[in-house]
Formats: structure tokens, C-alpha cells, sequence
């Protein structure tokens, strides 16, 4: 393929498209597709490269959030409670090459009871419905596609199953698998999506799009389903059988990082945000004001002293949350007031007031007074934390 000089400083080709293989075709379409469609705030999925945990790095126990922000944990019927981590990427692996260095760990306890068919665990992301329906996707055109990608890796080789599932309107599901995985082995998975003429996006802040993926469901929940298409949901059939092989083997482990949700229908190289910026994202939708595990004496902030044994403090977020949020919190024997007079008080009750997307106050009171305190403001104070924590949760 030979080039033409026009100039000292310009080049021309004389080459037409048919003078291509289909080899060199897909090299150039790689390289120019990444300035096809929107290049930043592309992915619709929040932390998916996992690096934010705010509610802390690993965790036995209970469902729903517990480490890694934005993405919950659901299980029932287990016999010994999993552990969930923001686990550490080896070094050497091919997502840690592409500036992958976290990923959401699972280690399955002991399931001494086998495959219950009312047994599962599955991880998930929850979209805010307005998300989806202002990102660009005709979601209900045919034609109009989004790509779902992520990497994963179990200690055990077999095939997952995972699924898309709308809210609003009529409940859609589409299901999908993995295929099957090496043991040990960091596999990437990609999917491209189709719209549907049936699904439904409002302009809320209420949950939209759920992204499913599962080490493991039992009977109940499994069966003849159709993979890569939509279909009306039921609750009782959202994916095939799945093989018990991982959920069985104690201390089996699954873990994901790099997921990705954009509009087109080729899955681009995965959008890394500095940790700033998902941080702010994840604090939507949780917040830390104080938590004593990662630094004793925090200064919540000033307030007001109603009396000489109550204060409630004004607390402005850093970013707008996505509702008004609630209150999570440790014991109040940990938190204390403070007075400008030097007296100071440890709490026995701490609750939120007045709270709104933008702010709150947090309202403290003691079975103690202050000696020689003054009531009714005249004295500035301040609310602390010596070991405990005080976080805000707006979740999906």
C-alpha cells in the first residue's frame, strides 16, 4: 500500500476501501471506534472498578451493602455466612496491566447443607431510572444497543448466569451467562444489549436498571429461559439451572471488577475515574460523616447548645445524595459534646433531624448536664466521635 507526498509536511493516500482485508478493516475500526460515540462519563455503573468502600474492606455476615460501594449483596439459605472484601488485584494479571488494582471478593462459607433450591447469592448494581432514560439509548428501538463488559474470576470452572432487569412499566428481564470460566482465571465478558419496544425508563431517582450477577440460584429461581433476550419477568424462572458446583466447594471464591454499562454496541476499553471522582459519585448514595474505625476524636461539627445537655449540629453534604437520607449509627456512648467553656459530655442519643438531599442536622442529647453551662446557645459547641461510626445512607 503505497503513500503519494503531496508536501513537505502533508501525505495522501491513494487506497480504497477494497484494497483492505478483513484483518487490516477491523484493525482500523478498533482504532477509530473509541471516537465514535461519547468518550467521558460514559459508564453508567458507579465504583466498577471498585476502588471506593467506604462502609470498610471486608465483611462477614449479613445482606445488601457491605464493603465495595454501589454494589449490594443478596443471599438466603446459606449454611455458614460468606465474606465479602474489597480484595486486592496479583500483580501480573491482565486486569491489573489495564489499571485494574481492586475487585469485589466473595468466599462462600461452608455449605454443609448443599444446594437448597431456595439457596442463592447474587451481587447487584441498581441504576437510577432517570440515568438510563437521558444516556443516549433508544431503549426501545431494536436497533439501538448498550454494551454490559466486566471481568471475573472463580476458584472454581464452571458457567454463571447473570441478568438485566427493568423497573418501571412492565418488568423486563434479560438474561445472560458467562460462559464457562478456567479455574483461577481473570475471564472478560462482554454483552451487547438490544433495545425492546415493551421497556420503560421514568425521569426519577427510583431504581430503573438492575444489574444481576450470580454465582449461584437455586431451583426456585431457575429454568427454561431464553439467554440474550428480553422477556416478561418471573420471578420464579429468571435464568437456567445453575450447576452447585461453586456454591458446594467451601471457601469457593468469585470475584468481579471492571463493569462496565455504555451506550453503542462495541464494548469500549473501560473508563477509569480518578478516585475523587467516584468517590463523590458512591456519596450519593452514601456518605460517611464520622467513622471512628479509621480515626479516633473526629470533630463532626459546631452547633447549637438548645440546653445544657442537648446540641444539634448542621451538616451540609458534600454532594446532592439521591433522597432524603437516614441515619446509620453505633451507640451514642461513643460521641461526645464539647463546649467552649471546656466542660464536655459524652452522648446517649444521637438522631437526624431535618434532613434533605442537600443537608441535615444532627441532634445529641446527655442524661448529664454541664456544671455551670449555660443554656440556650450562649455557649459554642461542638460534637465529636471517639470510636464510633455516624454514616448517611440514601441506597436504591
Amino acid at each position: 500500500m503505497a503513500l503519494t507526498t503531496v508536501s513537505s509536511d502533508r501525505l495522501s493516500t491513494n487506497v480504497k476501501n477494497t484494497n483492505f482485508t478483513a484483518a487490516e478493516k477491523q484493525d482500523l475500526t478498533d482504532d477509530i471506534l473509541p471516537l465514535a460515540g461519547q468518550l467521558g462519563n460514559r459508564n453508567l455503573i458507579i465504583n466498577g472498578a471498585m476502588q471506593v468502600a467506604q462502609r470498610g474492606t471486608t465483611y462477614t455476615g449479613a445482606n445488601q451493602f457491605t464493603t465495595v460501594d454501589r454494589f449490594s449483596i443478596n443471599h438466603t439459605g446459606l449454611n455458614e455466612d460468606l465474606t465479602t472484601a474489597q480484595a486486592d488485584i496479583s500483580s501480573g494479571t491482565t486486569p491489573y496491566t489495564l489499571g485494574f488494582k481492586k475487585s469485589f471478593k466473595i468466599t462462600n462459607g461452608n455449605q454443609s447443607a448443599g444446594a437448597g433450591s431456595g439457596d442463592h447469592i447474587y451481587i447487584s448494581q441498581k441504576i437510577e431510572a432517570q440515568n438510563i432514560a437521558t444516556s443516549g439509548w433508544n431503549y426501545t428501538s431494536t436497533s439501538s444497543n448498550v454494551s454490559f463488559s466486566f471481568w471475573v474470576k472463580s476458584s472454581v470452572a464452571q458457567n454463571f448466569y447473570g441478568y438485566l432487569l427493568t423497573k418501571d412499566g412492565t418488568t423486563y428481564l434479560y438474561p445472560f451467562e458467562t460462559g464457562s470460566l478456567s479455574a483461577d482465571t481473570w475471564t472478560k465478558v462482554t454483552k451487547t444489549i438490544p433495545g425492546n419496544s415493551g421497556l420503560q425508563f421514568d425521569m426519577n431517582t427510583n431504581t430503573g436498571l438492575e444489574i444481576v450477577i450470580a454465582p449461584f440460584f437455586g431451583t426456585d429461581k431457575t429454568g427454561s429461559v431464553s439467554l440474550n433476550a428480553w422477556g416478561a419477568y418471573n420471578s420464579s424462572v429468571r435464568m437456567p439451572d445453575n450447576t452447585s458446583t461453586w456454591y458446594t466447594t467451601n471457601d469457593a471464591t468469585f470475584e468481579i471488577t471492571g463493569v462496565q454499562l455504555e451506550v453503542g454496541s462495541v464494548a469500549t476499553d473501560f473508563e477509569h475515574r480518578s478516585f475523587g471522582q467516584e468517590l463523590a459519585l458512591c456519596q450519593r448514595y452514601y456518605y460517611v460523616i464520622a467513622d471512628g474505625s479509621e480515626l479516633a476524636d473526629q470533630h463532626i461539627g459546631n452547633g447549637f447548645g438548645w440546653s445544657s445537655s442537648q446540641v444539634e449540629c448542621a451538616i451540609r453534604f458534600p454532594v446532592v445524595m439521591r433522597g432524603n437520607p437516614s441515619l446509620l449509627l453505633s451507640t451514642g456512648t461513643n460521641y461526645y459534646m464539647w463546649r467552649s467553656n471546656g466542660s464536655q459530655i459524652y452522648v446517649t442519643n444521637v438522631a437526624l433531624t431535618n434532613a434533605n438531599p442537600r443537608s441535615a442536622s444532627i441532634f445529641a442529647n446527655s442524661s448529664m448536664s454541664v456544671s455551670g453551662a449555660v443554656a440556650n446557645g450562649s455557649y459554642r459547641t461542638q460534637l465529636g466521635n471517639a470510636s464510633a461510626y455516624l454514616h448517611l445512607n440514601a441506597e436504591l
